[in-house]
């Protein structure tokens, strides 16, 4: 059997309400090529690995014995796919139709081949959520909602298009990130080495914003997320910018990073009156960065030492407004659950 031009990964926990119609999109591609679909189960408690035994026999399904988490899944994913190129899909999200054939004449055209996305939609309201992101400063993403920008800073997990080749060229996800800011780290670490990050003109997604995870969308005109996501998000992000910010910037950017969170931090434990807030989410980029600071040291010195482009290029992908004050204006304080 020939290898197919593209493998769609899906990383599956407790899915079952959502899988359905994210591979029924997939199987409803129309494109001239052929694709394999791999679902990683993290050992779901509900019925997901039932509907893909019964529902869908031509899926691949990896089933892990314990729960690993989302970048543990995705490379083993990775290891076992035969295309191409890989689509990392989330099981929240389905593809446009015309979705694959897209993504496919887009990377055509792309010198080099980098990583690509498609814009995506709300799943409940259809409205543009972002056509790829740039970051604030403090790597914070700020949806794209340019519709003549193409390039951007990086684009999310939820659908994200890359070469099998460049994946493993990469490294693809560090897994000691567990989840969250995998996919910032791995377009940062893609433009730092020369390849483009862009989303296509055309085609789209639909996406259950936060539905696998929780958090990342207003209810109700306010923002609500987990304790886990904001401190694995606070770390991550923090890693991220240690690890992929050039030399010339990254000591001032660093430091004033850690200022604003300390200040962040400090600001809500008093407006809320819960030091919790601190203790398990705005100490943990402190803690990380002097426990783990060896392993960024290194992780640092290999990133930057395949770096091709410019501080100005690398820097084009990022925006001087911070992310958190705009949506502080827009939505207030985050609810914490």
């Amino acid at each position: 059997m020939s290898a197919p031009t593209c493998s769609i990964c899906i990383a599956n926990y407790n899915g079952e309400s959502l899988l359905a119609d994210c591979i029924d999109s997939v199987l409803a591609q129309d494109c001239d090529f052929a694709f394999e679909i791999l679902i990683h189960d993290d050992a779901s408690t509900d019925a997901s690995l039932a509907l893909l035994r019964d529902r869908y026999p031509q899926v691949e399904v990896i089933a892990s014995s314990t729960n690993v988490g989302f970048c543990i899944a995705n490379n083993r994913l990775a290891d076992r796919a035969r295309g191409d190129y890989l689509l990392l899909l989330n099981n929240d999200a389905a593809l446009a139709p015309d979705a694959l054939s897209t993504l496919s004449a887009h990377a055509r055209l792309q010198q080099p081949e980098g990583i690509l996305t498609l814009p995506q939609y709300d799943w409940e309201t259809n409205e543009l959520v972002d056509r790829g992101c740039l970051l604030d400063p403090f790597y914070n993403p700020v949806p794209n909602l340019d519709l003549d920008r193409r390039d951007v800073a990086m684009v999310i997990g939820a659908c994200l298009w890359i070469p099998r080749r460049l994946w493993h060229e990469l490294g693809g996800f560090p897994e000691w990130f567990e989840s969250i800011a995998e996919d910032m780290y791995l377009c940062c670490r893609a433009r730092l080495a020369g390849y483009p990050v862009e989303v296509t003109a055309t085609s789209a997604y639909r996406h259950r914003q936060g539905k696998s995870f929780g958090g990342n969308r207003a209810n109700t005109g306010r923002l609500s997320t987990t304790y886990r996501r904001r401190r694995l998000s606070e770390r991550n992000k923090t890693f991220v910018l240690t690890i992929c910010t050039p030399s010339p910037w990254l000591w001032p950017v660093l430091t004033l990073h850690l200022v604003a969170l300390a200040i962040e931090g400090a600001a809500l434990v008093m407006l809320k009156s819960d030091s919790r807030i601190w203790r398990e989410v705005y100490a943990t980029p402190f803690h990380s960065l002097w426990e783990d600071f060896d392993r960024l040291k290194r992780r640092r010195s290999a990133v930057q030492a395949t770096r091709r482009s410019s501080s100005i290029s690398y820097g084009n992908g990022f925006t001087l407004v911070p992310r958190k004050l705009t949506m502080l204006l827009k939505y207030g304080i985050p609810a914490l659950r």
